[in-house]
């Protein structure tokens, strides 16, 4: 894949505020700290919410012993119990909030309650009229789940905010002036929310002083991206707090691509209404006043991304195997014509920033590493051969990257990734490049399909990159696959 030529320019300032962050230390001997802290936060996120599918779970079997008229059907209990988990976490019932409401999330358990119990008794009626339960014993089903999951959401509530008081988590607090110094001050002084601010980053270039506490402590300043990697590492960080939208400020979204990638969860935490510049999920929450949102890297639907996991690995596999002779020819050729040397690895920037090997078929051999990286474009480079040139204008040498999907590093859909070297320089220049690795980089994309391919406009393949993104689906992905079929025989060159 190519990229659009552009002039190199001075490295931008990568810092989010000037001051140096002289109580964080450099993390300890250890890759794995950060991968443990992720899985530390979803272990506790995971805690919550089956307490919460175990509270509507105590208050149905509570519902169906207090109401049943008569016996009732043993195999209807487990289709219901699981279309109401269902229902609940498609609602977002087993999200967990700073602030988590009973009386707030009563209309929909009652209403969620009534949807399953009518579905339920319609169905027993239809299979055999003698367990027709009646509008009567329905109507009390309802009344009497939702009265008994509220009491048990309530003690699970209880619980996991006493326990976040006893063992609150780390928290980053990113931002300036009074708002942000209001919100690190709620936080001190309410540890029922969970978190503990343990620094402070400023995602401007102004410098300022220590943050100081009510308690007369000071809350470091960290001085760059570097700092901030090192002091989520270091104070195990597991919540990130905005007080402006992070796409708002300089440095805002690099900020927030670096805590998504350590798994830490981030919040918009305001006293103003705002655009979200990134996806939030659904329902409000609060800290004491301040609105509080959520922000997810991507469209946040956990379960249809896994089906595009799923369908990736389906597709390449079956691909891979189709495609196995052509590949076998393509090598063939490559090694008669050009020599030693049949894949092409090159390091590429994928999602979050992270980097991995892309493969390709050879068709140029680089003069040294430093061509391969920063070189741009060798479609017109007299050194190819016909071989060469053959695979890059009907993209046969993109094959290798299959493997690339079926391994993780990539998606068959989304952007395409580009070498580091060229990420930095686009990322300053064009706005909204960086935040096109909110998704897994992808072997075709929506820019490739509307023909932004070669020595296109990196502005324009942004744009489309981040409205694919940001109206996401399966289905598209599946329309993607569709025009990339029908246009792959057209010798346009990748």
């Amino acid at each position: 894949m190519t990229t659009e030529s552009a002039p190199a320019h001075r490295p931008a300032q990568a810092t989010a505020v000037r001051r140096a962050a002289s109580a964080i230390r450099p993390p300890r001997a250890g890759s794995g700290r950060a991968s443990s802290s992720r899985a530390v936060a979803a272990r506790h996120r995971r805690t919550a919410s089956l307490g919460l599918m175990a509270a509507d779970g105590l208050g149905l079997v509570l519902a169906l012993t207090l109401v049943a008229d008569g016996p009732w059907p043993a195999g209807a209990v487990l289709p219901q119990a699981a279309g109401q988990l269902l229902l609940n976490a498609y609602r977002g019932l087993y999200r967990t909030g700073l602030s988590p409401s009973v009386l707030g999330e009563l209309p929909a358990l009652c209403g969620l309650a009534a949807v399953q119990w009518y579905v339920a008794g319609e169905a027993l009626a239809a299979y055999d009229p003698a367990y027709d339960p009646g509008w009567r014993v329905l109507v009390c089903a309802v009344g009497a789940q939702t009265l008994l999951s509220c009491g048990a959401r309530a003690g699970v509530h209880r619980l996991r905010l006493r326990s976040a008081a006893r063992n609150p988590q780390s928290a980053l607090v990113v931002g300036d002036g009074p708002l942000a110094d209001r919100v690190t001050a709620v936080l001190q002084e309410h540890t029922e929310y969970g978190l503990r601010p343990v620094g402070r980053v400023r995602a401007g270039d102004a410098p300022g002083p220590r943050t100081a506490s009510p308690g007369g402590s000071a809350l470091p300043v960290l001085a760059s991206a570097q700092d901030v990697g090192r002091a989520v590492i270091q104070n195990t960080v597991r919540h990130a707090v905005f007080t402006v939208p992070p796409e708002s400020e300089p440095e805002g979204s690099a900020l927030f691509e670096l805590f998504v990638e350590h798994g830490c969860r981030v919040w918009l935490i305001t006293d103003r209404a705002t655009a979200l510049p990134h996806p939030a999920a659904p329902g409000t929450d609060h800290l004491w006043g301040f609105a509080a949102h959520t922000l997810h890297d991507g469209p946040h639907r956990p379960a249809a991304h896994r089906a595009k996991r799923a369908m990736d690995a389906v597709l390449a596999t079956a691909a891979l195997i189709a495609a196995s002779p052509v590949m076998a020819v393509c090598a063939l050729a490559v090694r008669l014509c050009d020599g030693p040397g049949v894949l092409f690895r090159q390091e590429r920037v994928g999602r979050y920033g992270r980097l991995f090997v892309l493969l390709k078929f050879r068709t140029l051999r680089p003069a040294d590493a430093h061509e391969s990286a920063t070189r741009w474009n060798v479609s017109e480079d007299r050194r190819m051969s016909r071989v060469g040139r053959f695979l890059r204008r009907t993209s046969l040498d993109e094959l290798p990257q299959l493997w690339n999907v079926l391994r993780g590093d990539m998606s068959l859909v989304g952007p395409r990734p580009e070498r580091p070297y060229f990420v930095k320089q686009f990322s300053r220049v064009h706005p909204g490049y960086r935040a096109r690795h909110r998704m897994p980089v992808g072997i075709t994309g929506l820019a490739q399909v509307h023909g932004l391919r070669g020595d296109t406009s990196i502005e324009d393949r942004a744009r489309f990159d981040n409205r694919y993104i940001e109206t996401w689906s399966l289905w598209q992905d599946v329309c993607v696959l569709a025009r990339t079929a029908g246009s792959v025989f057209r010798l346009g060159g990748s």
